[in-house]
């Protein structure tokens, strides 16, 4: 049987990247998944893709950012799936720059993706996480279920630059072991990724022109400098290249699986080697 068989998992901003990456990983191994962007045509694709190779997904399409998208997403899950079992806090983008001249629009940006919507998540999770372990508990069986926060380097060392998207990171750190112990009763084991430089839309190297994504209305340039990522890869990163998605996905499913079942509380680094 696959490792997550019969599973339920709700994974952010995975309709593109790291995301749908993980989405399509955790298909194969056999989970319901609920498919979310901020846009309908890549999430329908995901959905598309994961149901041609004969698995299970529905998508949740909108703003990690809305007042509402939480308790959207949460029962996006339970009236497809009638199941809450994975839940991946992935959406997220950057709005850099140093810190004189960083907006508060910016700052507020950062933490309103990073830290506040994927409190609202759990939070719209935590009645319907209550009732399943007390159910569980008196039928006399141990269940675990499974939060993975995705964090970043600059949310343990800081980066020049990300004094917003940094704070806001750091803090999902906070969140991931405070969990971990109000959790803890109801079998949830609640970890933490960092990722180091993956390969995306965001990290493409920066052309003349420059890139950007549109957010809520806003155009965010993107992109990093071909040196710098000359210098990563070169000087930073002991495997001596950027992660793919793929890779990046990888180490976020070692938190979904059964050999995760007693750890709780963590953060690991996903960055070929990057230490801080």
């Amino acid at each position: 049987m696959k490792k997550l068989q019969g599973k339920v998992a709700l994974i952010s901003g995975s309709g593109r990247g790291i995301g749908r990456a993980l989405a399509l990983k955790l298909a194969r191994e056999g989970a319901c998944v609920v498919v979310n962007d901020m846009d309908q045509a890549p999430a329908d694709e995901v959905v598309a893709e994961i149901r041609k190779e004969g698995g299970e997904a529905t998508s949740c399409v909108g703003s990690v950012t809305a007042p509402d998208f939480g308790e959207r997403f949460v029962q996006t899950a339970l009236d497809s799936y009638k199941g809450l079992d994975i839940i991946v806090n992935n959406a997220g983008y950057t709005w850099d720059n140093v810190i004189q001249k960083m907006s508060d629009e910016q700052f507020q940006a950062m933490l309103d993706v990073h830290l506040a919507a994927p409190f609202r998540i759990l939070r719209a999770a935590a009645e319907p996480i209550r009732v399943f372990a007390k159910n569980e508990a008196q039928q006399g069986r141990e269940v675990f279920r499974k939060i993975v926060n995705i964090s970043s380097v600059a949310g343990l060392g800081g980066n020049t630059g990300q004094v917003s998207y940094s704070s806001a990171k750091a803090g999902l750190v906070g969140m991931t072991k405070t969990m971990s112990k109000e959790w803890g009763r109801y079998k949830v084991n609640v970890n933490c990724v960092a990722f180091g430089f993956i390969k995306t839309r965001l990290t493409q190297p920066l052309t003349e022109a420059g890139a950007s994504i549109d957010v809520e209305g806003r155009k965010i340039a993107v992109g990093v400098q071909p040196a710098f990522i000359d210098a990563m890869e070169k000087q930073m990163i002991p495997l001596g290249r950027a992660g793919t998605p793929e890779e990046a996905a990888d180490g976020v499913y070692l938190f979904c699986t059964p050999e995760s079942n007693y750890i709780s509380g963590q953060v690991v680094i996903v960055g070929g080697g990057v230490s801080l």
